[in-house]
């Protein structure tokens, strides 16, 4: 995770500064999902780094949200020779979901979720919430759930969301393709 330290208006764009234990190790023009978002790293000094997000990724992202102080989930690109875990995740945010309800189930927690945008889940489907890959629970009509355990918790912004909260959510990549052949064919 990584803490908003600066946040700087300039004209449509919006650059965030963020401070993060992998910040010294990023390079100027490196990918880094910031919530999901995959932004370009345009400065990096010491133990923060700066990024830019234009104002297609402000519309249809929760970083309008943030305030200096809040934290972010950061997660850098897979090399090409790297292990693959989890799903295909592009840090292409497709949009915004509200958190409508959060369960403490004694070990774990189970986030529900509501959106109004185009896509679809499926139960034990993959998704994207703020940059995290998770597995859906529970799926319906314009909303679904995740259910998160202890270390996701602990290391990601999840322990810091709230009933009423904006995410950002990427579809999975593979049902997006199925989705859009199937339309096409009609």
């Amino acid at each position: 995770m990584g803490k908003i330290v600066g946040i700087e208006h300039d004209n449509t764009n919006v650059h965030l500064t963020i401070e993060s234990p992998i910040s010294n190790e990023l390079k100027i023009d490196q990918s880094v999902a910031h919530n999901g978002v995959c932004l370009t790293v345009v400065e990096q000094t010491g133990n923060s780094h700066r990024v830019t997000a234009i104002q297609e990724t402000m519309s249809i992202t929760n970083l309008g949200d943030l305030k200096i102080g809040d934290w972010v989930n950061l997660e850098r690109c897979m090399p090409a020779n790297g292990r693959f875990d989890g799903h295909i995740v592009q840090g292409h945010v497709d949009g915004v979901a509200i958190c409508k309800q959060i369960v403490d189930e004694n070990g774990s927690w189970k986030y529900f979720f509501t959106y109004d945008f185009p896509g679809t889940t499926v139960k034990k489907g993959s998704i994207t919430v703020n940059g995290t890959s998770l597995t859906v629970v529970d799926s319906e009509d314009k909303g679904f759930s995740v259910a998160i355990i202890p270390y996701t918790f602990e290391h990601t912004v999840f322990k810091f969301l709230k009933v009423g909260d904006r995410v950002n959510i990427e579809w999975d990549i593979i049902g997006k393709y199925v989705e859009r052949m199937i339309k096409m064919r009609g």
